[in-house]
């Protein structure tokens, strides 16, 4: 049993669309919380609920001699050693930039491009490995003719891979998903039992779970001007600092044919786009 004790978010957390807190998030292969908890390596330490941590960071901060709290570059506080209250009398490990509050869902995003590439394969799963790419999938997953991974790639279980698909960058894929002809998929999360089947394009871009979309659905995630993206949250524009950044799509989404969807724009859980439809705003 884990003896991470965790606190309640700090400051504002907006993860619309996706659905379910932070810990409950699919990231990395798994949930958000499993990974905080194996990467704390079992130490009696309390850790605040929406707070990333890296392995470097958890080191920095057990290694501090007496009570001691880990503050991000931002100056928010992550974490503390023992369980309970903050101490009053902490000594202050400022952690580096791998370690942040997640305040959004596009955050997620930064803890999938930190926890893939240093994942590896489990008991059941079997390693697939490419000229400059790493292909990790779970029992019964197939993987067709024409795949091709340049990064690395983690599949869950009973997924059908290709045929003749593009996966490239830190991606993770959950249980029962189809990603196939002629798919282009980039530095992105796909939540269980979604698919996207021909013809598409996912770059940087968050999926929820049992998402449908329908073939020639392609997301844009750089602006003409090279900006960093900024998203709608509660009726204010807010800086997402992602130079790179496609869409995030709740549960249960269904796209159109032909679907083509501006930058940093969010579909709410259930949403349908018709045949050749523009996402030019968020859609609820």
């Amino acid at each position: 049993m884990s003896v991470v004790s965790m606190v309640a978010a700090e400051g504002e957390v907006a993860l619309w669309p996706l659905s379910g807190g932070v810990g409950e998030q699919f990231v990395g292969g798994g949930e958000f919380r499993a990974w905080q908890e194996e990467l704390a390596g079992g130490a009696a330490v309390s850790l605040v609920e929406n707070a990333w941590v890296s392995a470097a960071d958890w080191s920095l901060l057990l290694g501090t001699d007496g009570p001691a709290v880990l503050e991000s570059h931002e100056g928010d506080v992550l974490a503390w050693t023992g369980r309970g209250d903050r101490p009053a009398d902490a000594v202050v490990a400022m952690g580096s930039e791998e370690s942040f509050l997640v305040r959004y869902a596009w955050d997620l995003l930064r803890v999938n491009e930190y926890v893939v590439p240093r994942q590896e394969a489990g008991p059941n799963e079997r390693v697939i490995e490419f000229d400059e790419g790493t292909l990790i999938v779970g029992e019964g997953t197939k993987v067709l003719p024409g795949v091709y991974v340049e990064g690395k790639v983690l599949i869950g279980k009973n997924c059908k891979i290709g045929p003749n698909c593009y996966l490239r960058g830190s991606i993770s894929i959950g249980d029962g998903c189809h990603v196939g002809q002629s798919v282009e998929v980039k530095n992105s999360i796909i939540g269980h039992g979604s698919s996207t089947g021909h013809l598409s394009y996912l770059g940087d871009t968050i999926l929820g779970s049992k998402v449908n979309l329908g073939a020639g659905t392609i997301t844009s995630n750089l602006r003409h001007d090279g900006k960093n993206h900024r998203s709608m949250v509660a009726g204010e524009l807010v800086d997402t600092g992602r130079r790179k950044f496609g869409m995030i799509a709740g549960d249960f989404v269904h796209t159109g044919i032909h679907t083509a969807i501006y930058p940093g724009r969010k579909i709410g859980p259930g949403v349908t786009t018709r045949p050749n439809e523009s996402v030019e705003r968020d859609l609820m």
